[in-house]
């Protein structure tokens, strides 16, 4: 019998779908597992082998966990709305429902061709009036709680893809999809309140059993930072300038303010004298991107003719408006303490501002204690200071914590009591107060696109912003020709009277529908839910069956998803949870972050694999030739799976050999019946099942694949009969890896039931047969290597010695020679000194 994988390759997935093997069925008596891909865009260039690695490692999971006696949910499904879908139809000039049909039906076959062990009954796309009618109703959900809210507010904006984007859209001042320099634009949108769950969200996550990778960069995307929120007087004006800062111990050495060039009081406050130049200046950092703004470059900016007066000494402080400061974070405006902070240190002496320091560093602290300074005096520290440093010229700001000094009655503190008293002193004059504050900012959900849910909101001129009702979902999507953003700010389905003209649900009076769409990440915060409910018509899900499957026990995916959809779906579950729909606060208990698959590109560099950068590897290619189960193999041996792997166009080669080899090794080698009773085959068997449960249960399934090969070549290499225990062992711990030639082999040994049917008891490794009665001892004469010698664990040094001695070759060097000494170490070596 050759080893033909397509002639039973395909037979076994017709098996497994004929018998329903793969769909998971509530309330069976085995315990549950869940385990999850992150469903993928419908991409019509289809799957690459880059793409198949994360599949392969969930399934070997799945597998697993079913022939270890659990009932696993593994489904799949379609993230099918969003920017990715809508990009790839207008690039192919056809239509998003078009567009999306082919690249499922495609992908689809790939994912079936890969033998997982997915429950298609479960499918789910976003992109149907089935699924989006939910999504619309979680929006809903959201504006219940006080959660969803809509401002005018100058957002993240694409020119190419014509949309606003979240801040976790934006990396490193470009579009996420499309890499195009973000720009701002002002609108009136639609946000969620996340950061009102900002705390939640970084305490629930310490628990997690997730890459500590993950969690920080969550943990540091949130931002959380403790300080102060000091209010600033302004020179004959009524108004205020409210900042936030980590360091009010620093107050003492404000010499100059910022306000970002679009804060709402910057006309109000230039003086005449200053406008002209303001007003240039506004307009040149209107045309600059983000992330252009925060560049390390020469500083700009201008004076606006206006002061505002320190809280804590009455001084005179001017304001400039600089680019380095954004509207997006904290408030808009910042105390400049330049003597303690790079940035404002380099704009101060681009403009000949003054510099004043107010902490002292640790040694010139350690300088003023010799000198006897008795720094409960603080009149006695800032004098003794200026004696000593205060003529020193400043070379570069000092931004650590140290001793205060020059701050009136504080001078002398350690800065970090210095903040606390401080922080006393201005909530006593109502000046300020301690405050918590987070980087993380609400999530901007509307899309000025075709392609996504329409948000369910409507505007009435009488009754103002009326929500949907919920027996009045979905509110559909309508079919037009002509979808492509109009790149104005205004949604393509602005221009729809038939969808724009509606009727007040609350009065029946003509209202007119909100024409933006949700973002396609709504879709994705909560899939995993439907899932587990995915037959239920008049609900999102049935409350009994989330309480059955969720929370998810196993989540793999991409960590490029880990401050986008990761940080979303969190939020989305406590939103769920404080609703009493869940019972959980937690959607993943575990996740696992695949690495990339990479390869040489067109760029002529080694870089993730890519259709648009030449260097793909389309899997139908590999399976024709080597079959599904040497590609699952080679992926899963490229290496550890959590790390990048260098695709090798001749590494399946090696794999394939192997199979090739176990194949022939079952339908031609000697099998005997019953139990295995050879003593060495026994010992070397366990050895490997161990060593493969234990990189199983710790995803090291490359190294797990490494076992499995050895193992065969030992029991090839023998050439000695087999027992069927053996044989039959092994083919159940191959079954995760290659479960279409696990399956014809086992069929191939007589059972009438298949593996994954007949779920037979998956191996576990006796101690006994591990336990050693011998060791390999190294002899040694005069500390050179002479011998090694296989001895019983249970003679004495004493009967080791006799029996190393009776040896031949020992017995020769010995001839003529005095023993003077033997060293032992037990379990190891044995040396024999002469003289």
């Amino acid at each position: 019998m050759l080893y033909d994988p397509s002639a039973f390759e395909q037979k076994w997935r017709d098996i497994w779908e004929e018998k329903g093997l793969h769909h998971a069925v509530k309330n069976d008596k085995r315990p549950k597992y869940y385990c999850l891909d992150m469903f993928p865009y419908p991409s019509g260039e289809g799957l690459h082998v880059g793409h198949w690695r994360g599949y392969v490692l969930s399934d070997v999971v799945s597998r697993y966990m079913t022939l270890n006696g659990y009932q696993v949910l593994h489904p799949m499904g379609w993230d099918a709305f969003g920017l990715p879908a809508e990009n790839a139809a207008i690039k192919k000039k056809i239509h998003p429902v078009d567009q999306t049909l082919a690249a499922t039906t495609n992908m689809r076959r790939q994912l079936k061709d890969m033998g997982s062990m997915y429950d298609w009954e479960r499918e789910v796309n976003s992109s149907t009036p089935e699924y989006y009618k939910w999504t619309q109703w979680t929006f809903l959900k959201a504006y219940e709680l006080g959660l969803a809210y809509k401002k005018d507010s100058p957002i993240n904006w694409c020119p190419s893809c014509a949309t606003g984007l979240a801040d976790e859209e934006v990396k490193d001042g470009r579009c996420e999809r499309c890499d195009s320099v973000v720009t701002k634009k002002n609108l009136s949108q639609w946000f969620f309140a996340i950061s009102k769950y900002a705390q939640r969200l970084i305490d629930d996550i310490k628990d997690l059993d997730w890459p500590e990778k993950v969690k920080k960069m969550q943990t540091d995307w949130i931002g959380r930072s403790e300080g102060a929120k000091v209010t600033f007087k302004l020179e004959g004006c009524e108004d205020t300038l409210e900042i936030f800062t980590t360091r009010p111990d620093t107050l003492y050495g404000v010499s100059y303010m910022v306000l970002a060039p679009e804060h709402e009081l910057v006309a109000k406050l230039t003086s005449d004298a200053q406008r002209e130049e303001v007003e240039k200046y506004v307009a040149y950092a209107s045309t600059k991107s983000a992330v252009e703004r925060q560049e390390r470059r020469e500083k700009t900016g201008v004076f606006t003719g206006a002061y505002a007066l320190n809280p804590v000494n009455g001084q005179k402080v001017p304001i400039w408006i600089a680019d380095y400061v954004l509207m997006d974070y904290g408030t808009g405006a910042i105390m400049a303490v330049p003597a303690h902070d790079e940035r404002d240190w380099e704009f101060a002496k681009a403009f000949n501002l003054p510099i004043r320091q107010v902490v002292m560093s640790a040694a010139q602290a350690e300088a003023l204690r010799k000198d006897g300074i008795d720094f409960s005096d603080s009149q006695a520290v800032d004098k003794a200071w200026q004696e000593k440093f205060g003529a020193e010229p400043y070379e570069e700001a000092y931004c650590e914590y140290g001793v205060m000094v020059n701050s009136q009655e504080f001078s002398g503190c350690k800065t970090e009591e210095g903040k606390k008293a401080v922080i006393a002193k201005l909530e006593k004059a109502g000046i300020g107060k301690a405050v918590v504050n987070y980087r993380l900012r609400d999530w901007l959900i509307s899309r000025q696109r075709y392609w996504g849910a329409p948000i369910p909101m409507v505007y009435c001129d009488k009754c103002g912003i009326v929500p949907v009702p919920e027996d009045q979902l979905p509110v559909l999507l309508p079919h037009v020709k002509s979808y492509e953003p109009s790149g104005t700010g205004a949604s393509p389905l602005a221009a729809i009277d038939s969808f724009v003209n509606t009727a007040c649900p609350k009065c029946g009076a003509p209202a007119k529908r909100d024409t933006d769409t949700l973002s396609q990440w709504i879709c994705s915060s909560w899939y995993y839910l439907r899932y587990a409910s995915y037959d239920c018509k008049d609900k999102a899900w049935r409350r009994e069956d989330i309480d059955y499957w969720n929370p998810v026990d196993l989540y793999v995916g991409g960590i490029e998803h880990a401050v986008l959809h990761l940080l979303y779906s969190r939020f989305y579950t406590k939103m769920f949870y404080d609703l009493g729909l869940v019972g959980f606060k937690e959607p993943f208990k575990r996740l696992f972050n695949q690495g990339m698959i990479t390869r040489m590109a067109n760029s002529g560099r080694l870089e993730k694999m890519s259709k648009s950068k030449g260097n793909s590897v389309n899997p139908d290619d590999l399976v024709k030739k080597y079959g599904t189960d040497a590609l699952r193999s080679y992926l899963l041996f490229i290496g550890p799976p959590e790390m990048d792997a260098e695709w090798n166009d001749s590494g399946i080669e090696g794999v394939y050999r192997w199979l090739r080899r176990v194949w022939t090794l079952v339908t031609e080698g000697e099998i005997t019946e019953g139990a295995e009773k050879d003593g060495e085959v026994l010992k070397v068997s366990h050895k490997y099942i161990k060593r493969v449960n234990e990189d199983l249960s710790r995803l090291h399934l490359n190294t797990m694949v490494a076992s499995l090969m050895e193992w065969a070549n030992f029991l090839i290499g023998r050439k000695a009969p087999v027992s069927r225990e053996t044989v039959e062992q092994y083919l159940i711990m191959l079954a995760p890896v290659a479960p279409h030639m696990a399956e014809e082999l086992w069929a191939f040994l007589g059972h009438k039931e298949g593996l994954f049917e007949s779920r037979p008891a998956w191996p576990q490794h006796e101690e006994k047969h591990l336990h050693e009665d011998d060791f390999n001892l190294v002899v040694q004469i005069n500390g050179k290597v002479r011998e090694n010698v296989r001895v019983s664990k249970a003679l004495s040094k004493e009967e080791l010695e006799e029996v190393i001695k009776a040896r031949p070759k020992i017995a020769a060097a010995l001839e003529g020679k005095t023993l003077r000494k033997v060293v032992y170490v037990p379990g190891k070596l044995m040396n024999l000194v002469v003289g």
